[in-house]
């Protein structure tokens, strides 16, 4: 891109060049009437886009299905402000005017960072999406073929993994990770957020948590595929960089892990937490003691403290500081640490200053890398813009339960998750229960619905002998249908029960549809399968291969296999060390 693209020519600040529309109260980028915008540099990639959305925007072109936004003509829209000492022309017929102040429609930046990475997703409005259109260029991809989602839903809950990386890259990087790594998953949070944008979790994955690595499909440079053997009873953080595996190995170790579909990552490096901290002008710290780390250089007197750059990534790396010198405390600092940067990246200094969000998004895009089912601009502006319906004070930062592995022995190395607390966080993230409490108006509507769910469940069941129902795979484990069917004749007598193949559709949750007069059968069949009321479909009656009116059992993404409950928990389980994003934290 030449200087004027980048808002360098004429003297001018690039900042400057976001000015406000009195028409609409949004900052908008204008340049220079009198040389035309350069074209948006086209982003790099770090793997082809075999698989990737085809409607996504390249370098000078427009996607088909998304109309450009309107500008304004040059007479409705202030003209850019120039450095200091520069001479001011106000536009024709406008000297002495002052456009009337209108509130911004801006209601504050998102931002997951911990250890060594950072992402920013900034939105704000039309302004936002201009501004994403034109870092897009910072932005590498990588291919992570089916072990994510190919698009982005602004009507469902989703879960992005957000990994940090150990590579030693950037200058300046050289004393931290480890010598000559290929980048492993040394940082990791899934981040999920409720349906209704009320709450959001962020669960924090130990990277020495010992775990099973799945096979894994990875995208060479040729654009075929090499599947990478998978390993039992590795460190998690094996699961990027070790024998090639890319992101998509550590999505899939996650869902393996956790039974939680992981929907995209956004992956950042050393980098990111020093630039992002610089660009918001420092982030403020709180330490119960005074800290003079010297394998980290951390130096910090008692209480508060601003860092940024070199000593705000030494605050979220340093393991000698705080705790017991593990992992697990720098896990606390690092959401402790985040929890401030999204207050101060939130806050009014921050929001009203086009310099500071100049800054924030090149710092963030620069460091930044996504799959491919989020890579262009305009995915990138949804997800912002549903990132930032949540309240701070419904975000939720917490550590996957675990304890000491036993494995070993008296030094206490890597970790394995609690067998009694670990699936009830999952299921609690799974099944969109918040770890806070919510606005009581939302938590009456989930109530209510919850109460008419309840409902279809009272009343009488019919025998299990009695129940006729066809069973489909709509998206479970291959050979879900076929064992359920079995668990069902074998061990629940119900007798009149058939495999039905493959659903048209994949659903996100099973559903069971019956005709009016087979209400009882419904319930005794949701009774042993543990089924929500919410699975109850009540509609008309369908034949299965014999002829005779059946129900229809259709095993969604959720299904947790032959026998296992589907219905959610009432509320989270009580979770050790839980924090959320509006509260000051010390760490100890």
């Amino acid at each position: 891109m030449d200087a004027q693209g980048r808002g360098r020519a004429d003297n001018i600040d690039p900042a400057d060049q976001w000015v406000i529309n009195p028409n609409t109260g949004e900052y908008e980028l204008r340049l220079s009437p009198s040389a035309p915008q350069s074209p948006v540099p086209g982003p790099r990639r770090s793997a082809p886009r075999a698989g990737g959305s085809a409607g996504a925007p390249r370098a000078g072109t427009r996607a088909p299905d998304r109309q450009a936004p309107e500008r304004e003509t040059p007479e409705h829209v202030p003209p850019q402000r120039r450095r200091r000492g520069a001479p001011v022309e106000p536009p024709p017929g406008r000297r002495g005017r002052r456009p009337a102040k209108r509130k911004s429609k801006t209601k504050k930046v998102l931002a997951w960072t911990g250890g060594t990475m950072a992402v920013v997703l900034l939105a704000t409005g039309t302004a936002g999406y201009l501004y994403l259109k034109h870092l897009e260029g910072n932005i590498s991809s990588t291919d992570v073929g089916d072990a994510g989602s190919k698009g982005f839903s602004k009507d469902e809950a989703f879960n992005i993994l957000v990994i940090g990386t150990d590579k030693r890259t950037g200058d300046g990087n050289e004393g931290y990770g480890d010598k000559g790594s290929v980048g492993h998953a040394d940082t990791n949070i899934l981040l999920h957020v409720a349906e209704d944008r009320s709450n959001a979790t962020a669960m924090s994955i130990p990277r020495d948590l010992i775990v099973d690595v799945p096979d894994c499909p990875t995208k060479q440079p040729d654009g075929s595929t090499k599947v990478i053997p998978g390993t039992e009873n590795v460190r998690f953080n094996t699961s990027l960089g070790q024998e090639g595996r890319d992101p998509g190995c550590t999505m899939r170790t996650v869902e393996e892990l956790t039974g939680i579909h992981v929907d995209h990552f956004m992956m950042a490096d050393f980098n990111a937490v020093k630039t992002l901290s610089t660009a918001v002008g420092g982030v403020e710290v709180c330490v119960e003691h005074a800290v003079d780390d010297k394998q980290s250089h951390l130096k910090l007197p008692k209480g508060e403290s601003t860092v940024e750059g070199e000593q705000a990534l030494a605050f979220v790396r340093t393991r000698h500081s705080f705790g017991n010198q593990g992992d697990l405390d720098r896990i606390k600092v690092q959401q402790q640490f985040l929890g401030s940067l999204m207050r101060k990246m939130a806050s009014g200094d921050t929001l009203t200053n086009p310099t500071k969000l100049y800054k924030l998004a090149e710092a963030a895009t620069s460091a930044l890398t996504v799959d491919t089912g989020i890579d262009d601009v305009g995915t990138l502006k949804d997800v912002a813009l549903e990132l930032k319906k949540v309240p701070t004070k419904n975000i939720t930062f917490l550590t996957l339960p675990v304890v000491d592995n036993p494995a070993d022995g008296a030094t206490h190395k890597t970790v394995i998750p609690s067998e009694l607390q670990a699936p009830k966080v999952y299921d609690a993230i799974k099944n969109d229960v918040s770890f806070t409490e919510v606005k009581k108006k939302e938590q009456a509507s989930k109530d209510a619905a919850a109460a008419a769910d309840a409902a279809k469940l009272k009343g009488t069941q019919s025998a299990a002998s009695e129940i006729r129902v066809r069973i489909l795979n709509g998206g479970a484990a291959t050979g879900s249908a076929q064992r359920t069917l079995e668990w069902l004749q074998n061990e629940e007598g119900v007798t009149k029960s058939e495999n039905a193949g493959n659903a048209e559709t994949a659903l996100s949750r099973t559903t069971l549809e019956y005709a009016p007069d087979q209400a009882a059968q419904a319930r005794k069949l949701a009774a042993l399968m543990g089924l929500p009321g919410s699975a109850l479909k009540p509609g008309e009656s369908v034949t299965n291969s014999q002829g005779l009116p059946t129900m229809t059992l259709t095993l969604g993404k959720d299904f947790k296999g032959a026998g296992v409950s589907l219905t959610a928990p009432a509320k989270a389980p009580e979770v050790d060390g839980k924090s959320t994003a509006d509260k000051v934290e010390c760490a100890k």
